[in-house]
C-alpha cells in the first residue's frame, strides 16, 4: 500500500466535504486515509489536548467510512499550527485534502488562509474542496491548466494520473490573450505547447483520451469557465506570470476560491 491520502479536519461543514473527497481519493488509489486535526494550544505551555479534538476526528473518520466502507482509516490529533502540521504530514502523503474555509474563516473571506499557505508549502499535491462541491456529482473530465511554467509541467503528470484513476477524459487548456501575447506567439504556438507537454505522458496513459483546447481570454476566467463542466481542475502552484517572491500564483488562488469543482494545486519543488 502506498502513501496515504491525508485530510485536515476541523468539524466545519466544509471540512466534511473535504472528508468525502479524501475518502473517495483514497479508495481510487487503494491507500489508507489519514484523518488529522491540528490542536492549536490556547496557551504555549498547555499540553493537554482539547477533548473536542478527539470528537472531531472520530466523527470525520466515521463519515469517511460511510463514503468509502472499504478504506482503512487512521486518525490523529497533532498539537501545533494547522499549516505546519499539514505541511509535515505532506512529506509522507500522496495527497493532502482540505476544505476551502474552516471554523476559523472570517466572515466575508472567500478562502481561508490555511489552503493558500499549505498549497504554497506542501511536499505533495493539495486538493481544495468547497462545500458546494458536494452537490457536483463528480461527473465530467479532468481539466488541466497549461502555461509552460515548471509547476504547470509537474501538474501535467498529476492530471494524467487523475484522469486514469477516474476513467475520464483529460482536457488540457491553454489561455491565450492577443493583447498580452509576446511577439512570435499566438494560437499556433499554444497548440504546439499543448502537444509537447501532453505527448510523452499520453504514451504512459494510453487509455486516457486527451483533448487540447486553446481558448482566447484571461487564464483565470478560462479555467473558471472550464471548471463548470469538470470533476477536477489541476493547476500549477505558480504560473509563468507569477511575480518573483510570491509563494502562490494569483491564478491558483483565484481558482481555489471560485472553481466549480475541487482543485488540485501542484508545486514543482515538491
Amino acid at each position: 500500500m502506498g502513501n496515504p491520502v491525508v485530510v485536515g479536519v476541523d468539524g466545519s461543514p466544509t471540512s466534511l466535504a473535504a472528508v468525502e473527497a479524501a475518502a473517495a481519493e483514497a479508495a481510487r488509489r487503494g491507500v489508507r486515509l489519514r484523518v488529522v486535526h491540528a490542536d492549536v494550544p490556547v496557551k504555549p505551555r498547555h499540553t493537554v489536548p482539547d477533548p473536542a479534538s478527539r470528537t472531531v476526528v472520530d466523527q470525520a473518520a466515521a463519515h469517511a467510512l460511510e463514503v468509502a466502507p472499504g478504506v482503512v482509516v487512521t486518525q490523529a490529533v497533532v498539537r501545533g499550527d494547522v499549516v505546519h502540521v499539514l505541511e509535515a504530514e505532506s512529506r509522507d502523503a500522496d495527497l493532502i485534502v482540505v476544505g476551502s474555509r474552516g471554523m476559523g474563516g472570517i466572515t466575508g473571506l472567500l478562502l481561508g488562509s490555511t489552503p493558500i499557505s499549505l498549497a504554497a508549502r506542501s511536499h505533495c499535491p493539495v486538493m481544495t474542496v468547497r462545500e458546494e462541491h458536494r452537490m457536483s456529482g463528480g461527473a465530467g473530465p479532468v481539466v488541466l491548466g497549461v502555461d509552460g511554467s515548471p509547476d504547470s509541467d509537474h501538474a501535467v503528470d498529476v492530471a494524467f494520473a487523475e484522469a486514469a484513476r477516474r476513467h475520464t477524459e483529460l482536457v488540457a487548456v491553454h489561455a491565450w490573450h492577443p493583447d498580452k501575447a509576446a511577439p512570435g506567439t499566438g494560437p499556433e504556438a499554444a497548440e504546439r505547447l499543448l502537444a509537447q507537454v501532453t505527448a510523452g505522458r499520453a504514451d504512459a496513459h494510453p487509455d486516457v483520451v486527451v483533448r487540447r483546447d486553446v481558448v482566447e481570454g484571461s487564464e483565470r476566467e478560462v479555467l473558471l469557465e472550464a471548471s463548470g463542466a469538470a470533476q477536477l481542475l489541476v493547476v500549477g502552484a505558480r504560473g509563468r506570470g507569477a511575480l518573483a517572491g510570491l509563494l502562490l500564483g494569483s491564478v491558483s488562488q483565484a481558482v481555489m476560491t471560485r472553481a466549480h469543482c475541487p482543485v488540485v494545486t501542484v508545486r514543482g519543488e515538491a
